[in-house]
């Protein structure tokens, strides 16, 4: 997942802005510095969606020569299983119920900052009647 941002001086420093998540908002001194705070912003921003349960954008298409933050792997996998989680009404306990695990277990995949095996994450899927796909483009 690519989020697109938008970099702009802002008096002596270089604010930065993602028009999908607005609560991603930082600055650097550089350039540099803010393109390596917007790693941070966008992360801490997704904390919010997933404590919350709420839906998390997707990103807008990017545009060419255009700037942007791209998730992990796992932190992606991480956002759609929560995605999906929410549009069926799934709560960790009945995902745990159809996984024949525990809801911390649930908890865990759906945590940020717990290291997760993506096949935990492609079981959930699949318990939800989807099919998590890993493709090189």
């Amino acid at each position: 997942m690519r989020y697109p941002i938008h970099i702009k001086p802002d008096g002596k420093h270089f604010l930065v802005t993602f028009p999908d998540i607005p609560e991603a908002i930082t600055q650097g001194e550089s350039v540099e510095e803010a393109r390596a705070a917007a790693v941070n912003a966008l992360e801490t921003a997704l904390d919010f969606y997933f404590e919350q349960a709420r839906l998390v954008p997707e990103p807008s298409r990017i545009r060419r020569d255009a700037e942007f933050v791209e998730l992990s792997a796992s932190l992606s996998a991480k956002v759609l299983l929560l995605n999906e989680m929410i549009r069926q009404q799934v709560r960790p306990a009945e995902l745990a119920r159809r996984l024949q695990t525990t809801p911390q277990e649930i908890n865990r995949l759906t945590n940020l900052h717990h290291t997760t095996k993506i096949d935990g994450i492609a079981g959930a899927m699949k318990a939800l009647g989807k099919t998590l796909q890993i493709r090189v483009i």
